[in-house]
């Protein structure tokens, strides 16, 4: 893939833990923005302010924004992807990604419009038993894209550059 614009949308997420740990995917995987709606999110932090901060470093650089509406902030040049379990959704190890994406997820407890299911270039689905939570579905789908766009990296350079000061591991040749 060329250089592309990709963020993520959130319908009205509930857990703080699981916003973080979405902004550490989407520090981990490249991504510019993400995006939610809603006001669980706030009212919860709110709530629990000693809530541990998941994002770790790599995640802190990437803007959090609150929006009304996830359709207003997409690009002309973006392509609306919805992630959910839908009949007649992609599989997800079929699907090839666009270039440039807005990623949107439904939230924990419940799914995404069918007013937005409809707006969508693709809905794709993870194939799974059952549902993963929201965190887990943002990292698996993440994962997918930065996989099939193979980045070129020489394996040890992504290595030593990815991983914690408490990792310092080799396979023996």
């Amino acid at each position: 893939m060329k250089q592309s614009t990709v963020s993520i949308g959130l319908i009205n997420p509930k857990s703080p833990d699981n916003v973080s740990s979405v902004m550490r995917a989407a520090g981990n995987f490249r991504i510019d923005s993400v995006f939610y709606t809603g006001k669980r999110y706030p009212r919860a932090l709110m709530r629990n302010p000693d809530i541990p901060d998941m994002r770790r470093k790599v995640g802190q650089a990437i803007p959090l924004e609150e929006v009304t509406c996830l359709m207003d902030v997409a690009s002309a040049k973006m392509k609306l992807v919805c992630v959910e379990f839908a009949e007649n959704a992609i599989a997800l190890p079929e699907y090839e990604h666009p270039e440039n994406a807005l990623y949107i997820f439904g939230p924990e407890d419940g799914t995404i419009s069918q007013t937005v299911i409809d707006s969508a270039d693709a809905v794709v689905y993870v194939p799974t038993i059952g549902c993963m939570n929201l965190a887990a579905t943002v990292n698996v789908t993440l994962y997918d894209r930065f996989a099939k766009s193979f980045q070129g990296f020489e394996d040890n350079v992504l290595i030593r550059q990815s991983r914690d000061v408490n990792n310092r591991l080799k396979v023996r040749d």
